[in-house]
């Protein structure tokens, strides 16, 4: 560093640094839009000022299923403990009713003994034996130290009622907590979209492409795809529409939404007069205010559950002139996916005009593949030259090693002056 500085000076090289500061173009990044749908699914929505809360508990066993798992596992213990707590006050209340408490305080442990075919319910000396009696009888637990009589018409009433609720409880409960380990979105887990959507010519086509695949060997029966467009736009009359949806066709040669996911697929949608990404080009792509929904639908084959998957791919998200890797081989007589490459896209030769561009001019098409082919030829030719160049260097340093390898020749004079030639 201190040879440095004396050769350069100090104020030299801070006046360099500026001026590459310079010509450097600071871009602000844009404002990244809030997307209406999630890369995970869920919806970026949230509802606000809802003044009607009252409609939600009278759907209360959705609004049970919909809450956090810790809400309903304190909702579920609560109720049990509540319930238990209520009807010990009621079989408290029935025991100092009948007497039987003051019986028990005033009877010695011999008296005691007779009492049991006189009291409601034997045992019940206090709340905290009421609240033991509650258990058992909504658990059916029975330990036997204590049980009802037929003394009391009231302490009957209670047992049924108790009995009632215990059910109603347990139903609701347990039903709530198996729909919340079986909701459809569970399944939605192991179905996968690649990270990017990818815009290249197919057929002769600009096709928008984007791949989904299956991880569970259990198959989605019935599975459809649906894209749609969500895009800000303004009515002639000055309307505002924040979230305007565009269905957008899905290219499928058996004329219908239906898939047979077995194995990832790419799922094609033509770019023709039908679709809002018509008028786009590549240029325009970036500047572009839109989200592409995609939208899985299907019954999972081993519970019969509806299930759905969602997904959306911004702008940026779009990759335009790219192609999708192939990851389906075949291997001893089975097909093998590699989804390490699920999302790996190649770049490949498109026309950077939009659709209706190339519909007008389909020369452009015709321009860009034979552009491509030369730049093919050409790198082509320079690897083949390369290639030459190592293989003739290779000779070359070959060539000096066995040289330098040769044993010199040496002459010995003989004191007859002959000469002897040998190798050493």
């Amino acid at each position: 560093m201190l040879a440095r500085k004396s050769i350069i000076p100090e104020e030299y090289v801070l006046a360099r640094i500026a001026a590459e500061n310079l010509r450097k173009p600071r871009i602000r990044d844009r404002l990244r839009k809030a997307r209406f749908i999630a890369k995970s699914g869920a919806c970026n929505l949230a509802h606000k000022n809802i003044r009607e809360q009252g409609r939600f508990l009278q759907d209360i066993f959705t609004t049970l299923v919909d809450l956090k798992w810790r809400h309903t596992l304190v909702i579920f213990t609560m109720s049990f403990l509540c319930s238990w707590l209520l009807f010990a006050i009621m079989w408290w209340l029935v025991a100092f009713a009948h007497g039987d408490i003051y019986a028990y305080m005033e009877k010695s442990a011999v008296e005691k003994s007779g009492l049991e075919s006189t009291v409601c319910v034997t045992n019940v000396r206090s709340f905290t034996s009421a609240f033991l009696f509650s258990i058992e009888v909504q658990v059916t637990i029975g330990f036997g130290g204590r049980m009802m009589t037929e003394q009391c018409p009231l302490a009957i009433t209670v047992l049924i009622l108790q009995n009632i609720v215990g059910l109603i409880i347990n139903a609701v409960m347990l039903g709530c907590i198996f729909m919340k380990t079986a909701q459809a979105h569970r399944r939605a887990e192991t179905l996968i979209f690649s990270r990017h959507a990818v815009i290249a010519v197919r057929n002769g086509k600009l096709c928008f492409m984007f791949r989904v695949g299956d991880l569970r060997k259990s198959m989605i029966i019935s599975a459809s795809v649906r894209i749609q467009v969500v895009r800000k736009t303004t009515t002639p009359e000055g309307e505002v529409v924040p979230i305007h949806q565009l269905d957008i066709p899905v290219d499928n040669p058996i004329n219908s939404n239906n898939i047979f996911l077995v194995a990832p697929l790419i799922i094609c949608h033509v770019i023709d007069k039908r679709s809002p990404l018509y008028d786009i080009s590549a240029t325009d792509l970036v500047n572009q205010d839109l989200e592409v929904i995609v939208i899985l639908e299907g019954v999972v084959e081993t519970t019969g559950i509806t299930t759905q998957a969602r997904t959306s791919y911004i702008a940026e998200e779009i990759q335009w002139g790219h192609r999708f890797v192939s990851i389906v081989t075949e291997e001893e007589g089975v097909y093998s996916v590699d989804y390490s490459k699920f999302g790996n896209t190649v770049k490949v030769a498109a026309p950077r005009c939009s659709a209706r561009e190339l519909d007008e001019k389909p020369s452009i098409l015709i321009q860009t593949l034979q552009k491509s082919e030369l730049s093919h030829q050409n790198s082509l030719r320079k690897r083949n030259s390369m290639r030459r160049n190592n293989s003739m260097r290779r000779n070359n340093s070959i060539r000096r090693n066995n040289s330098s390898l040769i044993v010199p020749k040496v002459q010995f004079m003989t004191p007859e002056g002959n000469q002897n030639t040998s190798a050493s």
